[in-house]
């Protein structure tokens, strides 16, 4: 009783949401065809998260759904018709109407040989999970569900419509959905699903990086990465997809001397996503930074050295780190500008640990300004996620140095425009003064005066060109030589 009362409150509850999908379905049935609502749409309907994107299937072909959306959508677009999808928007909602797929793979390529079916029954059972094989009949206001998502979704299970192996085997990439949906909606893998996906992890190297880095990024942004993976590692998937996770998992040496690389790596990236609500509560979900957080310390496997009397070391680990970051990030396709963010953050992840007790020179902490550039307010959440330590005093300590950096970053601030450290003389002045033609002179010149500006800060402009000569009378330039060929 308690399913049909839930079912009937998903169809009033839709109606009451989206009066636009009940006007859709009256020009349907007036067409002569049927009209779902479907998938992660009536998923979200029933958890009370309605989006404004959402997915209908009908037993309609692609021109025909075309010809019965034309005239009543703001815009239509028909991009997807190959693969039965139309797309269109009305009041600022966004519509795909997909026909029923009945989808065959020759599970040796990536992609299905597409073709349409005939019953809604049928296009349930090709979707990944039961909590996403659910349907709303638009014109029947009826609740369609043959394979159990509802008690799923109670449950707050993950299970294929078919065997797992099957549904895999169709389409790898649903493997790494349900490590997604673990940690988007909080659900748990059903027990024949993790079976499935660890003796078929291999599959996934079908499918491409880009798909795979599609879903590991929603994973990554999603409210707790963590379940996901836990369950990509568990399984072997992450073997094949990101290596360098599994392989912190170093056993902890018998000293206790280091802690286990991989469930610490896990806690700063929880801690880095608590500092992202509490800094900026409005801000959206930040990659680069969870990147950052998850891979910091992806070095240490391969620098890990054992000392004399059990201690532990991982010289250079920030620098081995970010070259294996880069790499990997890469190999998903990632875009330029997010790899280079997130290598930089975690060959600068340890810098501060030089900091002592604030013994830094003001060049010092220009320095780390300068180098952090832009990501300095990611770096600052990063090094701070990076204290695990359950010793309170310990951790205590350590945030109250970090402040004291903050501060003393926020002072200099005031007197020097650290986010734009430039030399004090610029290009054009130093080809003046040293009678030099464009060149890589003038660079290493331009690049001499920044480092003596890091090192002193802002200089008298007179000062600066004093500087400068002695530097180039040393160099064997000087405002009537020309560089030697």
């Amino acid at each position: 009783m308690n399913n049909l009362v839930a079912q009937q409150n998903a169809v009033t509850e839709l109606m009451r949401v989206s009066p636009l999908a009940d006007e859709l379905a009256e020009r349907f049935a007036r067409a002569g065809h049927s009209l779902y609502l479907v998938g992660g749409s009536v998923r979200d309907a029933l958890l009370g998260r309605l989006s404004n994107d959402l997915d209908f299937t009908t037993d309609a072909r692609p021109d025909r759904v075309l010809q019965i959306v034309s005239e009543w959508g703001d815009a239509v677009w028909d991009v997807g018709i190959a693969f039965g999808t139309v797309g269109v928007t009305k009041n600022g909602t966004t519509l795909e109407i997909t026909t029923f797929r009945a989808d065959s793979y020759d599970r040796v390529g990536r992609n299905p040989e597409v073709t349409f079916g005939d019953t809604i029954e049928g296009d349930l059972l090709r979707r990944d999970f039961t909590v996403n094989a659910m349907a709303i009949d638009l014109v029947g206001k009826t609740f369609i569900d043959p394979h159990d998502g509802m008690d799923a979704l109670r449950l707050k299970v993950l299970d294929t419509p078919a065997l797992p192996q099957e549904s895999f085997a169709d389409d790898p990439l649903r493997m790494m959905r349900a490590a997604r949906f673990s940690s988007q909606l909080g659900f748990t893998a059903a027990p024949r699903v993790v079976e499935a996906m660890t003796s078929m992890a291999e599959e996934i190297d079908r499918i491409t990086a880009e798909r795979v880095q599609t879903e590991l990024s929603k994973l990554m942004l999603a409210p707790d990465p963590r379940p996901g993976l836990e369950l990509l590692v568990d399984t072997g998937l992450a073997d094949r997809v990101l290596p360098e996770l599994p392989g912190m998992r170093l056993a902890i040496d018998e000293h206790h001397q280091h802690k286990d690389v991989y469930q610490h790596s896990l806690t700063v990236l929880a801690q880095a996503i608590a500092l992202e609500k509490s800094h900026e509560p409005t801000s959206e979900p930040d990659l680069v930074l969870r990147l950052a957080a998850l891979l910091h310390d992806v070095g240490k496997p391969a620098t890990r050295e054992f000392a004399p009397g059990g201690g532990v070391s991982f010289h250079h680990h920030e620098v081995v780190g970010a070259r294996m970051t880069r790499k990997r990030l890469r190999a998903l396709k990632y875009s330029k500008e997010i790899i280079e963010q997130v290598s930089q953050l975690v060959f600068l992840h340890l810098r501060f640990h030089g900091y002592g007790g604030g013994e830094w020179t003001d060049s010092a902490v220009r320095r780390y300004v300068t180098d952090a550039g832009d990501l300095l307010t990611r770096l600052h959440k990063l090094v701070r996620a990076d204290s695990t330590t359950r010793n309170k005093r310990k951790a205590a300590a350590l945030q109250a140095t970090y402040d004291d950096l903050e501060a003393r970053i926020e002072r200099i601030k005031e007197q020097e425009d650290l986010d734009r450290v430039r030399p004090d003389l610029d290009g054009n002045e130093i080809m003046r003064l040293l009678g030099l033609p464009p060149g890589p002179q003038v660079g290493q010149a331009w690049k001499f005066l920044k480092e003596l500006r890091l090192d002193r800060g802002p200089l008298e402009h007179d000062e600066a060109v004093a500087e400068l000569k002695k530097w180039a009378a040393a160099e064997g330039l000087g405002p009537t030589q020309q560089p030697q060929n």
